[in-house]
């Protein structure tokens, strides 16, 4: 869904305010850094700054019907440079020198700003980062450079003591719940588990709330999770082989097997069904948090923790998701 105004923004308002307030009293930086992780809103809130400063109505928001604003929403204004990368993994000193540096002294075509979007800077080699350096220490008054990266800590020092940073900050749950079931129509219990598990990044809940993918997993973690204590040897492993189908999303379905077994903890100790996330599974939570103990859970939850360390260690799957199901069982 493309934005076309500050207001359309769920949450960053802090960002937003900063922003409209150096347009408003002539502050632009010259160069920012505006970092989050992937989803997090990086390039929304580029493209909502870039169009407003060259709106044709010179206010703090893009007005999304002028020329200018109907150019930048199209990625076809000739003031708003989108730096290209050939290699997925890397901006090469060529590159930058290329799309920036060489084009930088060439004054804007028909507005009073010229402002370059680096989407990956953080993809930028050092060489790269050293040939921008220049355009950052002494740009044109009508440059501005916006470096969009996970973060700025994969930029050099001498980038970074030159920009200002925008960083943005996880959305509420609650504010990404009430986005999905309105916008999307996503159903309550949805968008309870979506705005949980996307842990306050709008981009990855919508992405989830509109493919089938996370819900089937959703579906099969939480059939595992409460038929685990019922299963045999051989239903654990055919469990387990279910799994390795999916292996690429192995990592979402142990973040899904902890927020089950928070939401088992919250509820032996409080009874609190308003503070759960699978609060459409009521009864199973409340069997589960009569089964297990406090130090169970704890030793569940850090045994969700152990499996996610020995996966990134390539320790084998197999048996890596084996001890965790017995643990499981077992507390």
């Amino acid at each position: 869904m493309e934005l076309r105004s500050f207001r359309e923004l769920i949450g960053h308002e802090e960002i937003v305010h900063h922003l409209e307030t150096a347009i408003r009293g002539g502050t632009v930086a010259h160069a920012y850094i505006i970092e989050g992780e992937s989803g997090s809103g990086k390039r929304t809130i580029a493209a909502l700054f870039a169009a407003a400063l060259l709106c044709e109505t010179k206010g703090t928001d893009p007005c999304g019907k002028c020329l200018s604003c109907s150019k930048a929403f199209s990625n076809n204004h000739p003031d708003i440079i989108h730096v290209q990368h050939e290699k997925p993994g890397v901006i090469s000193v060529d590159e930058i020198r290329e799309q920036v540096v060489s084009t930088a002294d060439i004054k804007p075509y028909e507005s009073p700003w010229k402002i370059y979007i680096i989407a990956d800077a953080d993809k930028m080699n050092p060489q790269a980062q050293n040939a921008l350096l220049k355009t950052i220490e002494e740009p044109a008054p009508y440059v501005i450079v916006l470096l969009l990266a996970s973060s700025r800590e994969s930029l050099l020092p001498t980038i970074r003591s030159r920009c200002m940073t925008l960083s943005l900050k996880p959305i509420d749950p609650e504010r990404i719940r009430e986005h999905l079931e309105k916008e999307l129509h996503v159903s309550a219990q949805e968008a309870q588990v979506i705005a949980a598990f996307s842990q306050g990044n709008i981009g990855k809940a919508r992405a989830l709330a509109t493919g089938s993918d996370f819900a089937e997993m959703v579906r099969g973690a939480v059939s595992i999770l409460t038929k685990i204590r019922k299963m045999n040897v051989r239903q654990c492993i055919a469990a387990i082989s279910q799994l390795t189908l999916d292996k690429q999303n192995i990592y979402d379905y142990l973040d899904i097997f902890t927020m089950w077994f928070r939401d088992v903890l919250m509820f032996k100790a409080t009874q609190d069904i308003d503070s759960l996330i699978f609060r459409g599974r009521l009864e199973a939570i409340s069997e589960e948090a009569r089964h297990c103990s406090y130090e169970g859970l704890e030793e569940i939850l850090a045994a969700i923790d152990t499996a996610r360390t020995r996966l990134r260690a390539n320790v084998n799957f197999d048996i890596t998701m084996e001890l965790l199901f017995l643990t499981i069982r077992e507390k």
